[in-house]
């Protein structure tokens, strides 16, 4: 947190285009950007986004009204097994608009808000390579991993060997959340705004989410 804070301070510090500057304000009151992106695989250094979908939550509330979505043209192949978890071929992003020209219309809709997200760091990793390469900064916004206020609610005082499973269907179904069109990056990023919210509703109220009673050694699950 404390190394995120001084890399924050020395992106303000050599910003190029200061027509960004807004991103380091601090957004409205409450307000959070639920973001999720698919993309040509999962190596962080060569693969590319080809979706993109967020979702503006204000308080207790998700906007989906003021969503933004958009199709990537990539300018690598889509991974064989990318395309097995997304569905998305070559042929369905091909008219895409470059990263280039969907980046600087992605960062006016996030402004300064924190962005919350499942195993969001990955998503993050994604864009700032893009935004670097854009405004000579990684993003600079706050990140709120779902799973870890999950985990937060559902295991913080739990025993050891406790089984945690930290699956996005896991969550949901303790949520008695629906689960929607999975590996889609609105419906991904709508789900996460609704896990957010009942998850930021059972801190405020300080309830638990219940444990089995029985007992076991287990693997820590996720993804």
């Amino acid at each position: 947190m404390v190394l995120r804070q001084i890399k924050r301070l020395f992106h303000q510090a050599t910003l190029g285009d200061q027509n960004y500057r807004y991103l380091f304000k601090p957004g409205p009151e409450d307000e959070y950007v639920s973001i999720d992106c698919e993309t040509t695989g999962l190596d962080r250094r060569r693969d590319e986004i080809i979706t993109i979908a967020a979702v503006k939550i204000r308080g207790s509330r998700i906007l989906s009204s003021e969503a933004f979505r958009a199709v990537v043209r990539p300018r690598v192949a889509i991974n064989t097994e990318a395309i097995k978890v997304h569905g998305l071929r070559e042929v369905d992003v091909a008219h895409g608009r470059t990263i280039e020209q969907i980046l600087p219309e992605l960062l006016q809709f996030i402004g300064g808000r924190p962005l919350v997200g499942y195993y969001i760091d990955f998503d993050v990793a994604m864009l700032n390579r893009q935004v670097l390469q854009l405004i000579g900064i990684e993003l600079p916004n706050p990140r709120i991993e779902v799973s870890g206020l999950y985990y937060e609610r559902k295991f913080g005082d739990a025993p050891p060997g406790t089984h945690i499973d930290l699956s996005f269907a896991q969550i949901l179904e303790d949520l008695k959340l629906p689960l929607l069109n999975q590996h889609d990056a609105f419906a991904d990023a709508m789900m996460t705004a609704m896990i957010y919210v009942s998850l930021k509703d059972m801190k405020a109220r300080d309830i638990r989410i219940p444990r089995p009673r029985h007992k076991g050694m287990g693997e820590i699950h996720g993804g």
